[in-house]
């Protein structure tokens, strides 16, 4: 079959699976729409979790940052999943146990504070608008390509196939097609890599063949091999040693981030019991694992895809060696038409050279050597994973899964993020503060528009990203270590916390790592001042934005502290309710 008959066939029975579910396990109450009633059961709740986790960052763009920086990409791996255990840990069985809806409304109900509830819905808001760009970088990335449209066309698809599901069905209707959606993703994830695994390898494993050796009979293994390969074009070793402070700072933050992520903290509501929540964090982390161990492989291995097609690996620096574009494989013309991959020939010489030109040594030699002016291929990050089974000429079938699965890994965090947006707005805003006596059908109305008004912002916002999926997505973590995770975790374990430290801490937090990823990408310039924008020479004391979360964190904790223990203590009603919640039933 062709494969775009192939590719509409597969995405059409899934959106088709997606819609059936919505409709089957449509939200009556806002119990349903908020929490699906806390009924789910800790596997299916774990799964879910893990599709809610796996987002367009984890699916398509992690990979690629990987492909592209080698092992300094470790700390996504290592931040994300090892968040889970912070999660599993310290805050999921407790939150549970609190028994409310929300994040900002156990935040709201434990520092006795509507000042403190209305933070944490801005910072909520925050970090979820901004992770939802990503997400919708994601949607339009992956619906452009497989549908053979714009980036613009395929994002205003993908919000409509949002909008019908999470509008419709809330958490519960989201819960259950969030566990087809996981199915569908890690089929579509580690098919494609077991494929190309024994196709460059032999081996069956993509976690074993990333270490094992060529199978052309080079006796070169694959990591040493695209070693060379990357050195001789000008870029770092591709198993180089990163930067341990701003890796360490970034694993941090990321760790934290994820346990201070509201659209992934209410899915430990969606339980029956305690002792569910802290199961389901430990099925999400088996369920995450099987992709994070495979992303490295599937980084490694489209990058040595990537450069044997437009490079003679035995040729590197030969003129001859470089493709030419008039030859180039169809992978390449169907990823130009969507614009995430360009070609610019700058020497007139009709092939195709890639390098790094930003190493000014290599650039200088290349030019008076071979008559190079500059890399003329321009490859987005977010393409690797979704183009990777084309460029290995993988059967029809398997590009056509990995279509519904990068759609599916888009769809299932938009969907969690804009749920968690709408309760914020409905759940903890108007009825929590602005209109307590709203009727539950009025509640459930408000959330629906809230979740419409969302999905609208989060659209306009995906159509001019700042920067490739994975990058925003690690700022939204940033801005939840730095303002959620201090304040839930002084809420459960810190009987002296007062609302004015947590309110003091939050905003603190907040704000210092607002202005710092704003000022140093750029997003706002005053007058007068000669900073560049994500510069890293002018980063302050050199840490990236993307890390600066946990430098926020460490803000957070600190100006919570200080102001709580220059206030008057928590009313004795507050101290006994957070003793009681960090006390097992049992006891």
């Amino acid at each position: 079959m062709e494969l775009q008959t192939l590719i509409y066939l597969v995405v059409g029975a899934t959106f088709l699976l997606y819609f059936i579910l919505a409709i089957v396990a449509r939200a009556g109450t806002t119990s349903e729409f908020y929490v699906a009633g806390k009924g789910i059961n800790p596997v299916a709740n774990g799964m879910a979790t893990a599709a809610d986790w796996m987002s367009a960052a984890s699916f398509i763009s992690m990979a690629g940052l990987i492909a592209f920086n080698g092992y300094s990409a470790s700390a996504y791996l290592m931040g994300w999943t090892g968040g889970y255990v912070l999660l599993a840990m310290l805050l999921a069985p407790y939150l549970r146990k609190f028994g409310k809806f929300t994040v900002p409304e156990f935040i709201g109900d434990r520092f006795y504070s509507n000042t403190a509830r209305v933070i944490a819905v801005i910072a909520l808001l925050v970090i979820s608008l901004t992770y939802v760009i990503g997400q919708m970088k994601g949607v339009g990335v992956a619906f452009s390509r497989f549908l053979e449209t714009s980036v613009e066309v395929g994002l205003f698809a993908g919000m409509g196939i949002v909008f019908v599901y999470a509008v419709l069905g809330g958490m519960k209707g989201i819960t259950y097609t969030q566990i087809a959606q996981y199915v569908i993703m890690i089929f579509a994830y580690t098919v494609p890599a077991i494929f190309i695994s024994l196709q460059l390898t032999g081996h069956f494993l993509p976690q074993t063949g990333t270490g094992a050796e060529l199978a052309n009979g080079s006796n070169q293994y694959l990591l040493q091999k695209l070693d060379m390969v990357l050195v001789d074009l000008g870029f770092a070793q591709y198993t180089g040693t990163p930067d341990l402070m701003n890796t360490f700072l970034l694993t941090l933050a990321l760790m934290i981030g994820t346990a201070g992520l509201p659209h992934v903290l209410v899915r430990f509501f969606t339980v029956p019991r305690v002792r569910d929540a802290r199961k389901s964090a430990g099925w999400t982390l088996l369920f995450i694992a099987i992709l994070y161990t495979t992303a490295p492989a599937v980084g490694a291995m489209a990058m040595w895809n990537t450069l044997k097609t437009v490079q003679d690996t035995d040729q590197i620096g030969s003129p001859e060696g470089n493709l030419l574009y008039a030859e180039r494989p169809e992978w390449m013309k169907s990823w130009e038409t969507t614009g995430l991959l360009s070609w610019e020939d700058k020497n007139g010489d009709g092939r195709i050279q890639y390098y790094n030109d930003k190493n000014e040594e290599f650039a200088a030699m290349a030019e008076e050597e071979y008559g190079w002016e500059g890399s003329e291929l321009t490859v987005d990050r977010d393409i690797m994973v979704l183009a990777n089974p084309e460029i290995a000429n993988l059967p029809n079938w398997v590009i056509a899964l990995i279509a519904a699965g990068g759609i599916a890994a888009a769809l299932s965090t938009a969907a969690g993020l804009l749920l968690a947006i709408s309760s914020a707005i409905s759940h903890d805003l108007l009825k929590g503060v602005i209109k307590p006596d709203i009727s539950e059908k009025g509640e459930l109305m408000a959330g629906r528009i809230a979740m419409t008004v969302a999905i609208i912002i989060a659209g306009y916002l995906g159509l001019n990203p700042p920067g490739f999926a994975a990058q925003v997505v690690a700022l939204a973590f940033g801005l939840a270590a730095s303002s959620l995770f201090p304040a839930l975790m002084m809420g459960i374990f810190s009987k002296r916390m007062n609302k004015q430290g947590a309110i003091a801490g939050m905003l603190a937090g907040l704000t210092i790592t607002l202005v710092y990823i704003f000022w140093y990408k750029g997003w706002f310039f005053i007058p007068g001042t000669n900073m560049l924008p994500d510069n890293a020479d002018n980063w302050m004391f050199g840490i990236n934005p993307t890390s600066f979360g946990a430098i926020g964190a460490a803000i957070n904790f600190i100006v919570a502290i200080i102001v709580a223990k220059m206030t008057t203590p928590p009313p004795h009603e507050i101290q006994e309710l957070v003793e009681d919640v960090r006390v097992p039933r049992a006891s």
